[in-house]
């Protein structure tokens, strides 16, 4: 079936204009006059039979549906320039294989070992991509993904990595002239959030029979790192997986007040879907991580 597509030409046309909300300027940056690019947009809207702009002034401003429009197809030609990038890159060396992964995981845990992959798999190009939402690998370009939540994954295959113990964690200031802490005071501090893990704090309390603490209020970060860097500026009491902030312990920027951590209900999934379950980049990336996270685990008992 012939898909329903205008033309490449228009559609750069019509978001170059969109977004510098003007025709000469779009030309300028396309290398084209502006009467080409005029034409090509007034193409495009003849093809959709739909006004993408109107006129204000001395101004083009889009139209509620060339608004839509225009988002949509930023978004295509964004994942069509990554994909030809890649392709350039490739230079037929062993394979380009694109890994998701959480930021902080990532940062703090992946990039650090990517290394010894790149070492031992030369010919494979990794292109690295992260993100706080899950992963679809229905819309997405990954080809595998580190995923952290329960081990069910539609259309796809899931090998546990690990878990993880966390605990509550501060800078060493907020502790002077406290003396010893028992869990119960927790009360006494400001209580840091991470909104993917809203309910942490109230299962560490729970596990330590920490009760009247509503402990979903505090101030709310999106990414662990800034919820790490908030607790070593001094700014309350954060509740952070272990293994995530190892140099902060060991250089003293946090401490833990607390001897308890508890163990996580969800672990760290390393997954892809059944139909790349044979790429050999897959597998290589898959057994190599498999074996780093033993490794890691092996350290850390």
């Amino acid at each position: 079936m012939r898909r329903i597509l205008p033309s490449l030409t228009a559609l750069q046309c019509f978001e170059a204009a969109a977004r510098h909300s003007s025709i000469t300027r779009a030309a300028e940056e396309l290398n084209m006059t502006q009467s080409a690019v005029s034409r090509q947009i007034r193409n495009l809207e003849d093809f959709l039979q739909r006004k993408l702009f109107r006129r204000v002034k001395q101004r083009i401003v889009l139209t509620p549906v060339g608004e839509v429009y225009a988002g949509e197809i930023r978004a295509v030609l964004d994942r069509a320039e990554t994909a030809t990038v890649q392709v350039m890159a490739y230079h037929n060396r062993g394979g380009l294989l694109t890994v998701a992964c959480l930021p902080t995981f990532g940062s703090r845990w992946l990039v650090p070992r990517l290394s010894r992959f790149t070492e031992k798999h030369p010919d494979i190009q990794l292109n690295l991509i992260t993100q706080i939402r899950p992963f679809d690998f229905s819309e997405e370009s990954a080809d595998i993904a580190i995923h952290f939540g329960a081990e069910s994954w539609p259309g796809a295959q899931s090998h546990r990595l690990m878990g993880e113990d966390i605990a509550p964690v501060c800078a060493p200031r907020l502790l002077e002239g406290r003396g010893p802490l028992t869990p119960d005071r927790i009360r006494e501090f400001t209580l840091l959030q991470h909104s993917t893990r809203p309910r942490a704090w109230q299962e560490w309390c729970a596990a330590e029979g920490v009760t009247g603490l509503d402990a979903f209020v505090g101030p709310r970060f999106e990414h662990f790192h800034l919820v790490a860097q908030a607790a070593v500026a001094g700014l309350g009491m954060a509740i952070l997986p272990l293994f995530l902030i190892q140099d902060e312990l060991a250089s003293g920027a946090l401490v833990r007040p607390f001897a308890q951590a508890i163990r996580s209900s969800h672990s760290y999934y390393v997954v892809y879907p059944d139909h790349k379950a044979d790429l050999p980049g897959v597998r290589a990336f898959r057994d190599w991580i498999l074996s780093e996270a033993a490794e890691t685990l092996e350290l850390v008992r």
